[in-house]
C-alpha cells in the first residue's frame, strides 16, 4: 500500500477539551476552593442526577473508588462470592477482593458482548445464596439490564452497574448508570467525557449516598474534633477536577454523536470484509459508542496463539487477525487495542470459578476447558479489537485507516 504513517499519531481515545473547563478550574482557584469542598463539586454532582435520572450522586476520586464504595454498601464479607462480568477491565471486579470477595465469573453474550443473562441464571443454580451482582457495560454498549435485573430481583440479590464506559447510553430509554442498586461512572481521561480522573457512586438511595460520603472523607464524624469510629478513605473528588467535568458535561452529546459516527463510518468502510462490528440491538438500546471494535468471521481467522504476555501469527492470504491488524496499525503511526481480556483467562483469577450457560468451567491459560461447551468471551478475545476511536481523527485519517485494515485481508 502506498500509504505514509501518520505524521501525528492517531488515539485509541483522548481527552477533547473545549475552554470551559478551563473557567471552572480558575474559578477554584481564584476562590481558593483547591480541596474536596466548592461549587464545582456540588454543581457537578448536581449535573449529572439531572441528566441521569437518579437521585444522589457523590463525586469521587476514580472510577474504582465508586466501585469499591458500592462493594462495602452492597455488604460483601470474607469468603462471600460475587456474580462477575467476566469481558471487562479489571477495575470491575479488583474492589469485590478489597472487601474479601470472590469474583465468580460469568460468561458473555453475543448480541452485546455482556453479561449473558442465561450464564447469569445458571449462575444461581449452581451458588443459590449469592447475593451481589456486578454488572459492566462493555465499550459503551448496555448489557440486558432488564433481564439482569429480573434475575436480580428473583434471587434477592443486589446489582451493581459499572457505568464507568457507558456514560450517555441508553436502554430501553433510560440512561445507564441509574439501573443498579449503587451505580458506577467514571472521568478517566479516555472516557467520552474526563476530569483528566475521577468518577462518581449513583443511587436512589439517600442513606447510602451519606455513607459513601463519609467513608469517601476518612469516615469522619459528626464531632468538633477527629472523631473515627470505622474505617474511611481519601475518596472525594477535588474541586479542581470537578471544575473540568463540569466543562466538559455540556459536550457529552456533542462527543457521543462524533463517536457514532466514527462507528458507522467505520461499519460502512468495511462492508465488504469478513468481519463485524461489535453489537447492540437498536430496538432497545443507544449504546455511546466510545469505542469501535472490529470481529474477524471465523474463516476469516490467520493462525494466532497467544500467551500471557506474547503472542505470534502466521500472514495468510485473504485473511488476517487482531495481532496483524494491530502490528499494521502501529507501522501507521496509529494505536489500537486488543478487546479486553476475559478475567477468567487473567493469571490472577484462573482459579476463580466460571460459569457458561452450560455450567461451570475452568480456565488454563489461555484454552477453556468444559463440557462440549464454547467460551464466548475468550472467542471475542481471540477475534476483536478495539479500533482507533478519537473524536479527534478526521474522517480523512479514519478513511486512511479502512484502508490499512482492508490491507490485511489481501
Amino acid at each position: 500500500m502506498n500509504i505514509k504513517p501518520f505524521e501525528k499519531r492517531i488515539y485509541l481515545s483522548t481527552p477533547t477539551m473545549h475552554g470551559d473547563e478551563l473557567k471552572y478550574m480558575v474559578e477554584a482557584y481564584e476562590t481558593n476552593w483547591m480541596s474536596t469542598v466548592g461549587e464545582n463539586i456540588n454543581q457537578v454532582e448536581k449535573i449529572t442526577c439531572e441528566f441521569l435520572g437518579c437521585k444522589y450522586a457523590v463525586a469521587l476520586t476514580n472510577g474504582t473508588s465508586a466501585l469499591h464504595l458500592a462493594m462495602k454498601l452492597a455488604g460483601i464479607k470474607q469468603g462471600d462470592k460475587v456474580f462477575c462480568s467476566d469481558m471487562t477491565f479489571s477495575a470491575t471486579l479488583n474492589p469485590v477482593v478489597y472487601e474479601g470477595g470472590i469474583p465468580v465469573f460469568i460468561d458473555t453474550e453475543r448480541d452485546s458482548w455482556n453479561m449473558c443473562p442465561i450464564a447469569l441464571e445458571k449462575a444461581f443454580e449452581i451458588y443459590p445464596d449469592v447475593k451481589v451482582v456486578v454488572v459492566a457495560n462493555l465499550y459503551g454498549t448496555p448489557a440486558k439490564l432488564t433481564q439482569i435485573i429480573e434475575i436480580c430481583k428473583k434471587h434477592k440479590a443486589i446489582l451493581i452497574e459499572d457505568a464507568a464506559e457507558s456514560l450517555g447510553a441508553t436502554y430501553k430509554g433510560q440512561q445507564t448508570g441509574t439501573f443498579g442498586d449503587y451505580n458506577v461512572i467514571s472521568f478517566n481521561g479516555n472516557k467520552i467525557i474526563t476530569g483528566s480522573s475521577g468518577g462518581m457512586l449513583l443511587t436512589d438511595d439517600l442513606k447510602a449516598a451519606n455513607k459513601a460520603r463519609k467513608w469517601s472523607t476518612q469516615a469522619r464524624e459528626n464531632a468538633p474534633w477527629y472523631q473515627h469510629e470505622e474505617i474511611g478513605y481519601n475518596y472525594r473528588m477535588s474541586n479542581v477536577i470537578a471544575g473540568v467535568v463540569r466543562g466538559q458535561f455540556p459536550y457529552l452529546k456533542q462527543h457521543i454523536a462524533l463517536k457514532k459516527a466514527i462507528y458507522l463510518r467505520y461499519k460502512e468502510g468495511f462492508k465488504d470484509l469478513p468481519v463485524t462490528m461489535n453489537p447492540y440491538d437498536e430496538s432497545i438500546m443507544e449504546p455511546n459508542f466510545w469505542l469501535s471494535c472490529l470481529l474477524i468471521n471465523e474463516e476469516a481467522m490467520c493462525k494466532q496463539v497467544r500467551g500471557d504476555k506474547d503472542v505470534c501469527y502466521i500472514s495468510e492470504p485473504g485473511k488476517s487477525c487482531p495481532s496483524e491488524i494491530l502490528d499494521e496499525l502501529a507501522k501507521y503511526n496509529a494505536e489500537g487495542r486488543p478487546i479486553w481480556k476475559p478475567m477468567h483467562l487473567q493469571p490472577f483469577y484462573r482459579n476463580n470459578p466460571f460459569i457458561t450457560v452450560e455450567g461451570s468451567g475452568r480456565a488454563t491459560s489461555n484454552a477453556y476447558i468444559a463440557s462440549d461447551s464454547i467460551d464466548v468471551g475468550a472467542d471475542i478475545f481471540q477475534r476483536g479489537l478495539c479500533l482507533p476511536s478519537d473524536i479527534k481523527m478526521t474522517p480523512e485519517q479514519q478513511d486512511i485507516i479502512i484502508e490499512i485494515v482492508k490491507g490485511c485481508f489481501r
